[in-house]
């Protein structure tokens, strides 16, 4: 038995602290010590929320009204917040738990910002299993916050039971919401900062999305009603337990109906695909491997070898190996 897991269990932060960076590692040993710490993990009840929105929608302002609101309720909430990382660089500002100053100080609450590594779908590579050390250790809502790029954050829907999108008043019109990609993704889309000058901006915004969204393909696992639109105000509070409400409402028909453990096992199921996939490309990443890749490389670049063939070569190569 590993020993972060006793303390884990026992909701020790600074045990999950430790736990989240020991599965972020790439170092080998790491990763095979992070392997078998998931595996011992007992199972978790957590309300797992995905949350995107692009750059400046207020996400940040958000989670901490929701997530103060739901430590007032007496739950536990845990914060992943995934940060972009320079193309340049690798770094990353990290600067999700500095917005959170109220939350961050909540001992019922649990905040952990992570890089992107530039991995494409707005989350990082060990969101999920950084998901699990939270329920492990007690955590009664995990709330994923992506990156924000818009359309293409689709990735987080795979590892949440519910997905909200948040925008902003006058976001766009009916032909903005039938987008394909992350709008047919979402359970419910929150019109931020409905308060003020823009609340009658946020109203028309939200009766925008409420048609765009009965336009969308119906889905097995929504009830009557959903997906569904609503304003919030993250400044005000407005908005906020209704919207808690309805995310409730919609978990329950899901459990009651079959839809919420089925939505799991298939997230299960893609993920052992991935992992499978991230190994295979994980090879490519040896001393020779790199050195079989780059004298490719020139080959194709000197119109040597095609492309198709060289790619063929190197898989042979691969295949040998074993």
């Amino acid at each position: 038995m590993d020993e972060l897991l006793e303390p884990l269990v026992a909701k020790d932060r600074r045990a999950l602290s430790r736990a989240i960076t020991l599965i972020e590692s790439t170092r080998p040993d790491h990763r095979a010590r992070a392997v078998a710490l998931l595996a011992d993990l007992p199972d978790g009840q957590a309300l797992r929320i995905g949350l995107s929105g692009t750059p400046g929608v207020g996400k940040s302002t958000f989670i901490e009204a929701f997530g103060t609101m739901l430590t007032d309720q007496g739950l536990r909430v845990a914060v992943l917040a995934v940060d972009p990382s320079s193309t340049r660089s690798g770094g990353s500002i990290l600067g999700d738990k500095t917005r959170m100053e109220t939350l961050s100080r909540n001992p019922m609450a649990f905040i952990r910002p992570t890089p992107s590594n530039a991995q494409l779908g707005g989350v990082a590579r060990r969101t999920r299993e950084a998901i699990r050390l939270c329920e492990a250790a007690g955590y009664d809502v995990v709330l994923i916050e992506t990156v924000g790029v818009g359309q293409s954050e689709t990735l987080v829907a795979e590892m949440c039971d519910l997905f909200v999108l948040l925008l902003a008043p006058a976001g766009g019109d009916e032909l903005q919401g039938v987008k394909r990609g992350i709008m047919e993704m979402a359970d419910l889309i929150l019109v931020n900062k409905a308060d003020g000058e823009l609340l009658g901006t946020a109203r028309r915004t939200v009766a925008d999305y409420a048609g765009a969204l009965r336009l969308l393909r119906k889905r097995p696992q929504d009830p009557q009603g959903f997906p569904k639109a609503l304003p919030v105000s993250a400044v005000t509070g407005d908005g906020l337990k209704n919207a808690w409400d309805e995310m409730q409402a919609l978990t329950t028909w899901r459990r009651e109906q079959g839809h919420f453990a089925a939505n799991r096992a298939e997230q299960a199921r893609h993920w052992f695909l991935a992992d499978v996939r991230a190994g295979l490309l994980a090879r490519l990443e040896t001393s020779a491997a790199r050195d079989r890749l780059a004298g490719l490389g020139d080959a194709v670049a000197r119109g040597v070898l095609a492309p198709a063939e060289a790619a063929r070569d190197m898989l042979d190569w691969l295949a040998r190996q074993d």
